[in-house]
């Protein structure tokens, strides 16, 4: 039997350790049929020695979604190596240290503009540098933390967040003329390298031992790297816009 992404040809951020989602996304994308590429900053060197453990070889190139040269040239390296694209996944974010622990109300608009850029507006500059690869429609996945709401210690990541998701809306909205989905998946805390740089995580993590119906296990990232690859099969052929939440489902459930 083959896999749901059978034939499929997906791009992926965000692969810097095997406890992250990319990895896990990477890793089940390629054991249900697809071809993939990864790409890397500020470290290929790091992320290709990770890639050595996922079932099969995948090429790693270097790409700073902040680089407009990096992204004018990264159709050309990808199709080259793949000849197009039917997904994309945007697993990106990043916050300098003096915006986040607690620090929200002293925060410099520098460090609140690099989170914007590299967190939100990259999801859109990424799509846009992967749009003439993708001329058979297709899927982009992003990776967000519910922006519902005022997390402990995530501070300027918390509007970051916000902003990818509007940037998800809207994307879904001018893309969808050319049969491309964006959807996104909110998961639940993970003890990621991400994580690992956001002051007082145990704080923010926490609340999930009390509040979520479902168990929910800080060292799993393979529900949420199950939900990337279900939203870029061919299974959700009319959802775009959305954010499906994989977190134990904490979102529904109030103080």
């Amino acid at each position: 039997m083959s896999g749901i992404l059978e034939g499929k040809r997906v791009l992926i951020t965000g692969v810097l350790t095997e406890a992250s989602i990319a990895f896990h996304t990477a890793k089940l994308a390629q054991e249900q049929g697809a071809e993939i590429i990864l790409t890397a900053f500020p470290r290929p060197t790091l992320t290709e020695r990770i890639a050595k453990k996922l079932p099969k070889p995948a090429k790693v190139i270097e790409l700073d979604v902040t680089n407009d040269e990096h992204l004018g040239r990264l159709a050309d390296v990808v199709g080259e190596e793949l000849g197009g694209l039917d997904g994309v996944v945007h697993s990106i974010g990043f916050a300098p240290q003096d915006a986040l622990g607690g620090n929200f109300l002293n925060t410099p608009f520098e460090s609140v503009a690099t989170a914007m850029h590299v967190s939100a507006f990259s999801l859109k500059s990424l799509t846009m540098a992967c749009l003439p690869l993708m001329q058979n429609g297709g899927s982009v996945v992003g990776l967000t933390f519910d922006a519902q709401y005022a997390w402990p210690q995530y501070d300027w990541m918390g509007p970051a967040k916000a902003a990818l998701e509007a940037t998800n809306r809207y994307m879904a909205r001018d893309l969808g003329k050319q049969n491309i989905r964006c959807n996104l998946i909110s998961a639940g805390p993970l003890g990621s390298m991400a994580a690992k740089s956001i002051p007082g995580f145990a704080e923010l993590a926490s609340v999930w031992d009390t509040r979520a119906p479902l168990e929910w296990d800080l060292k799993d990232p393979e529900p949420a790297g199950r939900g990337v690859v279900a939203l870029l099969s061919d299974w959700f052929p009319k959802t775009t816009g959305e954010i499906v939440h994989v977190d134990g489902g904490l979102h529904a459930i109030g103080a």
